[in-house]
């Protein structure tokens, strides 16, 4: 990915749960999960009918989320439309500790 000028948006974050927050309110189901790497919400991807992890972006402007599926590290920035092959790896030379795995 070319630069991204939210990378020092990153927080340490504590996931908002195993699921995507809102589906698991309405008792719905999702494909895949997404971390917002400012605040932790677990949302549910682009793939799923909800589509949680974009409205959050979109009510929040929190740039950066991961990927929360078991073994994915890629991450991806909502404002620039960049995706990082191992965010892991951007944080550790950032200084910043591993992100959360499920």
């Amino acid at each position: 990915m070319a630069v991204c000028q939210h990378l020092n948006q990153i927080e340490v974050v504590t996931p908002s749960g195993d699921g995507c927050k809102e589906c698991l309110e309405m008792g719905d189901s999702w494909v895949h999960l997404r971390l917002c790497m400012s605040c932790g919400h677990v949302g549910c991807c682009d793939s799923s009918k909800n589509k949680h992890a974009t409205k959050h972006f979109n009510s929040t402007h929190h740039p950066i989320m991961m990927s929360y599926q078991p073994g994915e590290e890629w991450g991806w920035c909502f404002v620039d439309q960049g995706y990082f092959e191992s965010l892991p790896t951007i944080m550790a030379q950032m200084g910043m500790p591993a992100p959360p795995v499920r």
